[in-house]
């Protein structure tokens, strides 16, 4: 793998990725949880942002542009570890993803919790510690936040990454599924900014992956590391018409890691512009938002600055009032701390 050595890439690559994640994030506002056929309904294909249609409820009546959960949960786990120094404490964490939901419902969003998340929260007010409460969480909730991580982590020692990702997994997702999809995400974001192509990335992704699934509470599931592998190679030979319900079908767009990350990881692998990778990802049903997001955190992390248009970038910054270079630089004096 060839390895920036110049800073400034290094911040152009991770401030990319972080913008990635939060312009995926953007394109599938408007079709979250919504199925192929009413996305096809309201918006056909997706090329850009658009506000959300008829059949949105969770995000009903957000404009074009707008973040959600992904991008405001990401920057709340960069700014626990800075905090934390480099270490997320999972009592402070739990407060915060408390805090951040009563917050959504004050303003009347049911842009809440998810389902592995919640449950840790619930389990913390019940009185499970902090430290056990994401026994059984297996969704992609720390997969959709993780970026932060792969910023503040070199990719040489993927074991040493690995141990990070769980640690900021603990709370909600301490499962093999919940780290082995956040350790793959985290992974491919920070082998790109050690200036990996998107091939290396991913084998990142698919390494650190296997040896995710091996930490954390055992729950039943398909391999990420080996659903990684078969996709990879499968949706790049599907004609570009087919992939969309190739996708959906074989792969899942699901909350479930063994879905969700594959599927973004998968279009990754298709090498296309990163742009249309995202109007793609945003288009295919299901968990678009985090899909669309983890899957730009990527594609920013391996091209940088050159991965977004520049009219894209201004909206999404200027509508959220995201500020997003500060923590950057937080995150990267962690990484090379040492």
């Amino acid at each position: 793998m060839t390895t920036r050595q110049d800073p400034v890439d290094d911040q152009t690559a991770a401030l990319a990725a972080l913008t990635g994640l939060a312009i995926g994030d953007a394109l599938g506002m408007p079709t979250q949880s919504m199925s192929l056929a009413q996305i096809r309904a309201d918006h056909g294909v997706l090329t850009g942002f658009v506000d959300a249609g008829p059949h949105q409820r969770i995000a009903a009546g957000m404009p074009a542009g707008t973040i959600t959960d992904d991008t405001e949960q990401a920057v709340m786990v960069a700014e626990l570890l800075l905090e934390g120094d480099g270490r997320i404490d999972p009592t402070r964490f739990a407060e915060a993803l408390i805090a951040w939901e009563r917050a959504m419902e004050a303003k009347g969003s049911l842009d809440l919790l998810g389902p592995s998340t919640k449950t840790a929260v619930q389990r913390i007010l019940d009185g499970v510690p902090a430290s056990e409460a994401g026994s059984t969480g297996t969704t992609n909730g720390a997969a959709m936040r993780i970026a932060p991580v792969g910023i503040a982590v070199p990719s040489g020692d993927l074991v040493r990454l690995v141990d990070a990702v769980q640690d900021a997994c603990r709370v909600t997702h301490d499962t093999g599924l919940g780290v082995a999809g956040a350790s793959a995400v985290a992974a491919a974001v920070s082998a790109g900014i050690d200036g990996a192509s998107r091939t290396e990335a991913l084998d990142a992704a698919v390494a650190a992956a296997t040896i995710g699934a091996e930490r954390g509470h055992w729950v039943a599931g398909a391999d990420i590391a080996a659903k990684t592998a078969w996709a990879r190679g499968y949706l790049p030979t599907v004609p570009a018409a087919d992939r969309i319900d190739t996708v959906s079908r074989l792969i899942g767009t699901s909350v479930a890691s063994q879905e969700s990350v594959v599927a973004a990881l998968a279009l990754v692998a298709l090498d296309l512009d990163p742009w249309e990778t995202l109007c793609t990802a945003a288009s295919i049903g299901g968990d678009t938002d985090t899909i669309a997001a983890m899957a730009g955190a990527v594609l920013g992390a391996v091209h940088g600055a050159d991965a977004w248009p520049a009219d894209a970038v201004a909206t999404v910054t200027t509508v959220n009032h995201l500020d997003l270079g500060p923590l950057v630089d937080g995150l990267l004096t962690l990484r090379h701390r040492g």
